[in-house]
């Protein structure tokens, strides 16, 4: 009966938090479940447990639903607070070239170097400026948002030049974004030369997607 009643409790906040988890996908306009669900989900169903082992016998029921809804809340927050953020950032930066992947409660951002850089150089092409500036201005807004700028490259070359390109072309990047107001303690830069390439080095097209800036958004805590 004890089992039935927690497993009943789940299933009604569960419900609950993925009706208010919708969002709209920004290219298609079609509802779709928002990443936040996971997180409410797994937050509702800790929360029961430890309400159900803290809570007196005569008000277990309560304890449970209790927990639930409070862990179901705090799991959400942050998936919550970064589904907003994406959906921004996929509004304002279609059609710039710019990629962007979801990996939990992280965005990142795929900045191809054929759009951010000329060949071997480190200074922002100024086309692309106007890119950096919509994302200064999202981040602006969430300001309890972490900021990873990290530069890639692809293989031509010895190790110890991409390494350093990599290290110029991620700072360029972190540089402008503190011009534009992004405060140094949120920020972390790091080169990664050729290592982590996302496509194989011995074409020109896979040598062209592994040169690139990617800024992997986190939510603080």
């Amino acid at each position: 009966m004890f089992i039935s009643r927690f497993v009943g409790s789940i299933v009604v906040v569960s419900s609950l938090f993925i009706s208010a988890c919708v969002t709209y996908d920004p290219y298609t306009g079609e509802k779709k479940t928002a990443n936040t669900t996971t997180g409410a989900a797994v937050g509702a169903i800790a929360g029961a447990v430890i309400g159900a082992a803290t809570a007196s016998k005569g008000d277990r029921n309560k304890g449970i639903l209790t927990g639930a809804l409070a862990g179901g809340a705090i799991g959400g927050g942050a998936g919550n607070y970064m589904d907003r953020q994406e959906a921004l950032l996929r509004h304002d930066l279609e059609s710039t070239g710019v990629s962007i992947r979801r990996d939990g409660d992280n965005i990142i951002l795929v900045m191809p170097g054929n759009i951010t850089f000329d060949s071997n150089q480190s200074n922002l092409q100024n086309s692309f400026l106007p890119v950096l500036d919509s994302v200064t201005k999202v981040l602006v807004e969430y300001k309890q948002t972490l900021v990873n700028v990290n530069g890639f490259t692809d293989s031509t070359g010895s190790f110890q030049l991409n390494q350093t390109l990599s290290e110029q072309r991620a700072n360029s990047v972190a540089s402008y974004l503190l011009d534009q107001g992004i405060v140094q303690s949120r920020l972390r830069v790091t080169g990664y030369g050729p290592r982590y390439p996302l496509a194989d080095n011995a074409t020109p097209a896979g040598r062209a997607q592994n040169r690139r800036v990617e800024i992997t958004l986190s939510p603080m805590g």
